[in-house]
């Protein structure tokens, strides 16, 4: 690409707009034949603006999607035990289809303990190492959100994988990681940085596809990313700012997506498509 050219915006509200619109006429299908509303129960703990905003913005979703949503509401004191014990009994309770805990919870909460009480057949936010094992084996099972939006959006804009080298940058356990492991399992040489890799520059210079995902403003310069390359960004940082210095990489890139209006829809997108599915599953009912 020349100077004067400029990437496509990969356009992840349009899509995810479609994917809810698909979840909502699967979620009618249910309700009509089984009497049975597809349910995601969102667990809060605690009053932390953010992710009291996240939640509001999803139950809206739930409900543009023919989803019902249960709220429970925990308080900040609450302990990992408790909150075991909360999501043990959502597990068990067969209203409930999908499972979503709103994270952070906070420093004194052990949230991997946490997740693992999530039973795998409900885990729609795909946050249990039994998701993760299923993504890195290629065996059903639901992803993990954002990453599994990635891959939708790379398909919907006919991104070819096989033999590329993608640079994931970033390595959380919901995000980085299983991004890599979708990436692999679509043929894709896969290399793995944080913010702690020396030379990440050079590293980022070589890669066809690069997944930022590291959580830091600008850490990825738009200088440094390959001409012609495509750029996943799914950091979100205060000020509408993403992980990649979007500006200049716009030049250089020759697809990337957009902060905000990206990534971010397609995390909610890809939960409720999952919620569906999972009622789906356990209500015996197979989509046409």
């Amino acid at each position: 690409m020349s100077a004067t050219q400029t990437a496509q915006l990969m356009d992840g509200t349009s899509l995810a707009k479609r994917i809810v619109e698909e979840a909502a006429v699967k979620a009618a299908e249910i309700s009509q034949s089984t009497g049975t509303v597809p349910c995601l129960a969102t667990v809060l703990v605690g009053e932390d603006p953010a992710s009291v905003t996240y939640v509001r913005m999803k139950r809206a979703r739930c409900a543009k999607a023919g989803i019902q949503s249960r709220l429970i509401g925990l308080p900040a004191t609450t302990t990992t035990a408790e909150l075991i014990g909360t999501l043990a009994g959502l597990s068990a309770d067969p209203e409930v289809h999908g499972i979503l805990l709103q994270h952070p919870c906070g420093p004194h909460i052990d949230e991997r303990a946490a997740f693992e009480a999530i039973a795998p057949e409900k885990d729609v936010d795909g946050v249990t190492m039994h998701s993760f094992a299923a993504m890195s084996f290629g065996l059903p099972g639901f992803v993990s959100c954002t990453p599994g939006g990635i891959m939708r959006l790379l398909e919907a804009y006919d991104v070819d994988l096989a033999g590329k080298h993608a640079v994931v940058v970033g390595r959380s356990a919901i995000l980085g990681k299983p991004a890599g492991m979708l990436l692999l399992a679509q043929d894709a040489t896969v290399t793995y940085c944080h913010s702690r890799t020396a030379d990440l520059s050079r590293i980022v210079r070589e890669a066809d596809v690069v997944v930022a995902a590291v959580g830091r403003p600008r850490l990825i310069r738009g200088e440094d990313i390959k001409p012609g390359a495509v750029v996943i960004d799914a950091g979100y940082n205060p000020g509408n700012v993403g992980d990649v210095d979007f500006d200049t990489a716009l030049t250089r890139a020759r697809l990337i997506t957009p902060v905000p209006g990206g990534v971010g829809p397609m995390t909610i997108a890809v939960l409720l498509a999952q919620t569906v599915d999972a009622a789906a599953n356990q209500l015996g009912i197979q989509h046409r």
